[in-house]
């Protein structure tokens, strides 16, 4: 094999990611429970966010809006300001959730780096991904 590069993909193959979306929507489903059942609220964010890729992309901005456009259906537009301010809180809380890398990934970046140019390749918000990346401790593993 003549392998020159190897490219990682960010969340949830270098650091934790995927819980921190699942605790976020717990807390949405409880906001908007007195105006729908759990099950038409996932039904109907999964809804939003598939139909919002295209225009939002992967990552944590693009879900905090297809949960603010989910809440303004659900509830008809009549979804008080408070509520809205909660769920841009429950965006910023995960914006801001410490970086917890996945067991062994820094021994394999180690192993990997003097043998392959190292690069991260993922779907995610290029700005959000970049701030992971710095606060992880990993970019110095990184050709790009």
């Amino acid at each position: 094999m003549n392998l020159k590069v190897i490219a990682f993909d960010a969340d949830d193959t270098l650091w934790v990611n995927e819980p921190y979306f699942r605790q976020t929507e717990e807390a949405f489903y409880k906001l908007l429970g007195e105006f729908s059942s759990r099950h038409d609220l996932e039904k109907e964010l999964l809804r939003m966010e598939i139909e919002n890729l295209g225009l939002y992309g992967y990552g944590i901005k693009g879900f905090v809006l297809s949960m603010m456009e989910t809440a303004l259906k659900v509830t008809n537009n009549t979804i008080s300001i408070a509520a809205i301010e909660q769920i841009i809180d429950l965006g910023k809380q995960m914006l801001n959730q410490p970086i917890e890398l996945l067991d062994g990934v820094e021994t394999v970046l180690k192993t990997l780096k003097d043998k392959y140019r190292l690069v991260v390749a993922t779907k995610g918000d290029l700005l959000d991904q970049e701030r992971k990346l710095k606060k992880s401790g990993l970019s110095h593993y990184f050709h790009h």
